[in-house]
């Protein structure tokens, strides 16, 4: 296609644009840039799609990579079509799971998709995205119909799936359900006529998966796949997930708390931020503390607005680089002598009591700036209670 059309430079530059901290497949940005030349010369805009099988209620920065990437091709006047998984979601994405996924009910995809959009809206204008749920063509195809899908692929295609592979080598069961995941996303390819499908690097099978299925059903220009990659959370260590609750930077967190949790990440992952998070570039050069201030703020700012992101930033200076204690805490009635455990409990400093206990093995908890040095510790006076960096409560009796 690249050879057959005369690729104006504007197009390219937009590809090489939107290709920033993405990988497309195939042949990468020229075969972008062409898919935007043929668009204009047909007076069109291209169907950009991302699948959204929303598992969980509540978003985080993670999913923002691929948002801002949904956004860039709004802003250069495309279509986004944004497809609800109310049929998929019923199977479960097998990608990268060691086992069957549990399926979703019709209600929690419909409440968890409310409060996707809202979320997105931060990031993706959703007045202006096409928005679907794949639940209206697939739940009324028929069974000549699915098996006319399922022949556009084999089992020995489906085994090259690094998980299903491994599963299958190990002997843990692979439902034929699962098999029918990236074949029914597939699908949403040709019933929305795709043009350029987004999605995470673990979607790599599914996305091309869209490909072979377009051609299938008898598409002449198939989509691109664009793969974002996934980001770590704070600890540097494993992909950003609800699953990691203490290592994640969500939608919901307050402006503090997202700031907070930005200056706790570790420097080497400053550079990857900036890359897919942010429109600023990374300056090695500076400080690294000047610079991961600069990405928080910007982060911050973008989702909480300026006004919050500064009272963010200068509660860090005051409260982490000066040593003091914010302003606007909350104060918790306490019972005199009761155990350190059942109070962070309580707060909701911790989620579990182990949680409590390891936050205390590891100095994480400070009453009135002393360290709590074991479980056993009991309140015996007023004071300031600190569970971790950015949480504090004032205990009165």
């Amino acid at each position: 296609m690249t050879q057959e059309l005369k690729i104006e430079q504007k197009f390219i530059e937009q590809a090489q644009t939107l290709c920033r901290g993405a990988e497309v497949l195939p042949d990468g940005y020229m075969a972008l840039a062409a898919k935007l030349q043929k668009a204009h010369n047909e007076n069109r805009p291209l169907r950009v799609k991302l699948g959204l099988d929303p598992t969980r209620p509540d978003l985080h920065l993670g999913h923002s990579v691929v948002m801002r990437k949904l956004r860039q091709f709004q802003d250069l006047g495309h279509q986004v079509v944004l497809i609800v998984g109310g049929a998929t979601a019923m199977v479960g994405d097998p990608s990268g799971k060691s086992e069957t996924r549990p399926a979703l009910s019709k209600e929690q995809v419909a409440e968890n998709a409310k409060s996707y959009f809202e979320q997105m809206s931060n990031v993706v204008d959703i007045e202006r995205a096409e928005v679907t749920n794949n639940a209206d063509w697939l739940h009324s195809m028929s069974f000549v119909e699915m098996l006319k899908l399922a022949t556009s692929t084999t089992v020995a295609k489906m085994l090259t799936r690094d998980d299903f592979a491994k599963r299958y080598a190990d002997g843990r069961p692979i439902s034929v359900v699962e098999f029918f995941y990236p074949l029914m996303q597939a699908y949403d390819s040709v019933a929305v006529k795709a043009d350029i499908e987004l999605g995470g690097t673990d979607q790599r099978f599914n996305l091309l998966m869209g490909r072979d299925v377009q051609a299938h059903y008898g598409f002449e220009d198939f989509q691109l796949a664009m793969l974002l990659p996934l980001i770590e959370g704070t600890d540097g260590q494993v992909k950003m997930s609800k699953t990691y609750p203490e290592h994640c930077i969500s939608f919901t967190d307050s402006a503090k708390d997202m700031y907070g949790k930005l200056m706790s990440i570790p420097d080497e992952l400053m550079p990857k931020y900036y890359l897919l998070l942010t429109d600023l570039d990374y300056n090695k050069d500076n400080n690294p503390r000047d610079e991961k201030m600069r990405l928080a703020y910007e982060i911050t700012r973008m989702y909480k607005g300026e006004k919050a992101a500064q009272e963010a930033q200068n509660e860090f200076i005051n409260v982490v680089q000066k040593k003091g204690v914010p302003d606007d805490i909350q104060e918790f009635k306490a019972d005199k002598g009761e155990n350190i455990l059942d109070v962070l409990l309580k707060l909701g400093f911790v989620q579990s009591k182990g949680e409590a206990k390891r936050l205390i093995a590891g100095g994480g908890v400070k009453f009135d700036g002393e360290k709590v040095a074991g479980i056993d510790f009991a309140l015996d006076k007023e004071g300031v209670l600190q569970g971790g960096k950015r949480k504090y409560a004032k205990i009165i009796f």
